[in-house]
Parts: structure tokens; sequence; C-alpha cells
């Protein structure tokens, strides 16, 4: 990986956040301080910060006739690792907003697809493509 992805996102506090991101994904935690903590979010940098005004999700999305909710970040994962990250999310008790899946089966584009939300209602999806050429096809 040539580049490291940034993302700054909004928490209603550090410990819940910490619990899902550490305890949950296992993210590594980094710099913190009483308003913000970042983590490596599989090898991308996302920090969380502390606000009293988080929006509500729109589930205005359509990917494959499903909705999604926007907005909505995540990573693209290979398969043995998002078949890791579920098996933890299932074992954590973590619901899915929308149920691990196959989109686009047989088709160029064809992934494995999941979204739950941290305990800040940030939705996240993860993801991995049948064929790692076809990410941006």
């Amino acid at each position: 990986m040539s580049t490291i992805f940034h993302y700054a996102f909004k928490v209603k506090d550090i410990k819940s956040t910490k619990e899902f991101y550490t305890n949950i994904l296992g993210c590594q935690s980094g710099r913190e301080t009483e308003h913000w903590v970042d983590f490596n979010f599989f090898g991308h940098q996302i920090s969380a910060h502390i606000s009293d005004n988080i929006p509500s999700l729109d589930y205005c999305g359509s990917v494959d006739q499903v909705k999604v909710p926007i907005p909505h970040f995540g990573c693209i994962l290979q398969e043995e690792e998002f078949d890791l990250v579920c098996k933890k999310l299932k074992a954590n008790q973590i619901d899915f907003i929308i149920q691990p899946q196959t989109r686009y089966k047989d088709q160029n584009g064809e992934q494995k697809t999941m979204f739950v939300l941290d305990f800040s209602n940030n939705a996240i999806e993860f993801k991995c493509f049948a064929q790692q050429e076809n990410i941006f096809i």
C-alpha cells in the first residue's frame, strides 16, 4: 500500500469508541486526548472526535437493490480477514444493519459485504471482492 487514508468522524464518547474499535474489531489505538482518539483501522488512520451533534443516518443509497446508510465508511479486506471480522462481530453480538451477503453475484464487482453501527451510530461497511482487479470496475 503506497497511500494511507485518514478519516475523522464524530463519536459520543471515548470509552465506548475504544471498546468497539479496539476490543471488538481489534484495531490498535494511537494518540489520544480526552476529546479524540486515533486508531489503526486496517492500515489506515481514523480519528474519533467527541461531539454532541452526531447526524442521523439516511438510507438513501441503493446498491444492488439494497438500501444502504449514507454516510458510511469502511474497508475493503481480503476474504480471510472479512470472515474474521464477521466472526468477531457475531461473537460480540453486534447487530448487522445489513447482513453479510454477496452482491453482484457472478458479475464484475462481485463482493461480500456487511454493515454495522459502532456505538456512536456510525455506519461501517466491510467488504471483500471476488477479484481484486474489479474493485474500480
